[in-house]
């Protein structure tokens, strides 16, 4: 199903999903302990 060989956009795109997920898992683990 993956290719192993993927296009640059399609690996761009892919690079900026992960990035912004990333960044939404760390925002919500800063909520978690940050919270009383």
């Amino acid at each position: 199903m993956l290719d192993p060989n993927p296009q640059h956009g399609q690996k761009k795109m892919l690079l900026v999903f992960g990035a912004f997920f990333a960044i939404f898992i760390i925002i919500g683990v800063i909520a978690t302990i940050a919270s009383p």
